[in-house]
């Protein structure tokens, strides 16, 4: 008897799932049904149709009903929604173009993905007011550019398609505001990282709202109201608020779902009906680092969680050990990327993190085209386990990021980081490769050696001391020119080279915060000092780089 395989949803998980399955078995009777009029497409490529960059629609259509038919013997209906799950039938009530129909199934596979949020504000169901999920979605965006009306628009939310599509408004010509809620863009890297998006973007010509929510949209001046009472033009407005998991068949079948308002898988993606499986932004995984079962609505999860669930469907083993979060976004020339937790996130699941901060030329810097990189390395200080990274730069980002992915696969130590053997030569590396460099910081800060603290850490000593005298001491050991040009209000000037000459002008009975460029001299001078018997002298990580990056802090500029 044939096993019968019914998969609701296409694009990634849905789609993969499908094709899987056949290569596994040719015998299987595999139906895939889908809502849209779509059933396998880079959702991901969108925004960079809308930019210009894929000049051809058809190369984001991936697989047709016909091709699927062909290639794979898959029954796939477009147009066909999801009705109703009889779970003790085991069968599912669709409607599609010929009516309503129950189709029998051996196992079910839901990836039906999520829906966009759109805050119920006045104004939001205008025609100029957009959200960008699926190719329909890019057809109408699309005909409202070509129509070559619009001048301005306003993207609301600065998390990673927003920054894809002020991009692609601004590569069109279009003025363009991003709105974010909270306090900074990109919020699910930490502050510093959003700080540089930010800036990448202005520097681009786009502006940046942040901490700021909408309270409306006015269709008849073409404008958008903020909470402060700010107008804002957008002949084209666009939502980029989030995701809702699709679960209105999963509830009414009355299948679990989770803390995370996602659906409870298990290893083998099953949900709490054995028969029924899950993939892709409907479920919620285990984050790897951290084990807790939370959302990642990233398409390669849901692909690998597609192939997974066609496997156990099929009786061959499998399961998924879940995700990282790995994620990268394209910012104009700039890239930012991250893998597992950053060092808020991983504090909130309880560890004692620290972050090594190193900003580094990508390749070796008397070749020429070095750009620099600004990565954050965090970690466990008790057991100097890798938690994850994040980076931002102009070239050579991703590539850091992919490594420590695999390294928190395998959990490794900072010592394993540290003593990675990575491509050197001078046009793609250092012979210290950034990855390897932030590993050595992390160490020395574990060990004691050169101990490092966070520049929210100076901001919060600095706070605490208003009232207080004295404020903390901060040590600047770049040079004077340097010094001149941008410092912290009351730091001490003292270049590295001269401290050897000038320690014992500092004092012995307060904590010395030392802060250099980038990082590197103040590791040189909390040496020196130490080795004078210094006891409490710290290394501000990232030094003056990170400190104008997060702001905050006040300033003495020339």
């Amino acid at each position: 008897m044939k096993t019968r395989i019914v998969i609701v949803g296409g694009v990634a998980a849905g789609a993969t799932a499908a094709a899987r399955a056949r290569r596994i078995s040719e015998s299987a009777q595999i139906t895939l049904v889908e809502r849209g009029p779509y059933v396998s497409y880079a959702n991901c490529g969108l925004p960079y149709f809308l930019s210009g960059d894929i000049t051809s629609r058809d190369r984001l259509l991936l697989q047709t009903p016909e091709g699927f038919a062909r290639r794979y013997r898959v029954d796939a209906r477009v147009n066909t929604e999801a009705l109703e799950i009889d779970r003790t039938g085991k069968r599912l009530r669709v409607r599609g173009p010929d009516g309503e129909a129950w189709l029998p199934y051996d196992t079910l596979l839901l990836a039906q993905g999520g829906n966009p949020v759109t805050p119920d504000l006045p104004g939001h169901d205008a025609p100029h007011v957009h959200r960008l999920w699926n190719v329909p979605d890019m057809d109408r965006l699309a005909a409202a550019l070509e129509e070559g009306k619009a001048r301005t628009a306003v993207v609301v939310g600065g998390g990673f398609i927003g920054l894809e599509m002020a991009e692609a408004f601004t590569r069109r010509g279009l003025q363009t505001t991003v709105v974010e809620l909270l306090p900074t863009v990109l919020a699910t890297m930490d502050p510093e990282i959003g700080a540089r998006v930010r800036r990448e973007l202005e520097a681009n010509g786009v502006s940046v709202a942040t901490g700021v929510g909408l309270t409306a949209i006015h269709p008849g001046d073409r404008t958008v109201e903020l909470a402060d009472g700010r107008r804002v033009p957008g002949d084209l407005v666009l939502f980029s608020v989030g995701v809702r998991p699709e679960l209105a068949l999963a509830r009414a079948a009355g299948l679990t779902v989770g803390p995370s308002g996602a659906l409870v898988v298990d290893e083998q993606l099953r949900t709490s009906d054995p028969a029924i499986l899950a993939a892709g932004d409907m479920v919620e995984v285990t984050q790897r680092v951290s084990g807790r079962r939370v959302r990642i609505p990233l398409a390669g999860p849901a692909n690998r969680q597609g192939r997974i669930a066609a496997s156990v469907a099929l009786g061959v083993p499998a399961r998924y050990r879940g995700a990282l979060g790995t994620s990268v976004v394209k910012v104009f020339e700039a890239t930012a990327a991250m893998t597992g937790l950053g060092l808020r996130a991983a504090r909130e699941a309880g560890f004692d993190a620290g972050v090594a901060v190193i900003h580094k030329d990508h390749h070796a810097g008397y070749y020429p085209g070095a750009k620099e990189l600004s990565l954050q390395l965090v970690y466990d200080r008790k057991t100097s386990r890798v938690l994850g990274a994040q980076a931002f730069g102009h070239a050579g980002v991703e590539k850091r990021i992919d490594v420590v992915a695999t390294a928190l696969q395998g959990r490794l130590q900072l010592e394993d980081l540290a003593e990675l053997d990575l491509a050197y030569a001078p046009p793609y590396s250092s012979a210290n490769d950034p990855v390897n460099l932030a590993a050595f910081v992390a160490q020395n800060d574990v060990s004691g050696f050169s101990p490092l603290a966070t520049v929210a850490d100076l901001r919060a000593a600095i706070a605490t001391a208003l009232a207080a005298d004295p404020a903390p001491f901060v040590l600047d050991v770049r040079t004077p020119r340097e010094f001149a040009v941008s410092h912290l209000r009351g730091a001490v000037n003292v270049p590295v080279d001269d401290l050897r000459q000038r320690w014992e002008t500092l004092p012995r009975d307060r904590r010395i915060w030392v802060v250099c460029r980038s990082g590197f001299r103040g590791h040189l001078a909390v040496r020196i000092l130490k080795e004078r018997g210094f006891a409490d002298v710290v290394n501000v990580t990232g030094g003056h780089l990170s400190i104008l990056a997060a702001g905050g802090l006040a300033l003495e500029e020339a």
